[in-house]
């Protein structure tokens, strides 16, 4: 069986963590993935706000150095959860089970005061790329 998820998109929230009664890590937060198309009726792209599920290790980073805005990759699984509610209703919570998740941005695209930092001017050591060149592969 195969159950593969890879999606890239922005973090909608900040990232929630809270550790289990053994002490065990994991942080949730939601991730905005746009579609590729655009709605027949509208015109207009759709996302889909996707929740998130990280443990041990991947939520201590997540938790760490991931915040609202950023844009990040996720690897990992999709699960189905069945619950049932206080009134006894089943219902079911589908998420995406996180192995990794990768930086998809600069750091510097998200300062703490909200603007980006330039990028550093070029020093004199570096020469510039010939492109029309052939590969040599």
């Amino acid at each position: 069986m195969l159950n593969t998820c890879i999606v890239a998109g922005r973090i909608t929230e900040y990232p929630e963590i809270r550790h289990t009664q053994s002490g065990v890590a994991v942080a949730t937060f939601r991730l905005a993935v746009g579609r590729d198309f655009k709605d027949k009726e509208t015109g207009e792209k759709k996302t889909d706000f996707l929740p998130v599920v990280c443990w041990r290790g991947t939520a201590e980073f997540v938790s760490r150095f991931l915040a609202k805005g950023r844009l990040v990759a996720v690897c990992g699984r999709l699960q189905v959860r069945e619950y049932t509610t206080k009134d006894g209703d089943k219902r079911y919570a589908t998420e995406i089970v996180a192995d990794n998740v990768y930086f998809g941005d600069a750091k510097r695209d998200h300062a703490d005061d909200g603007a980006a930092e330039p990028a550093p001017a070029p020093s004199g050591n570096f020469e510039g790329v010939n492109d029309d060149d052939d590969l040599p592969f």
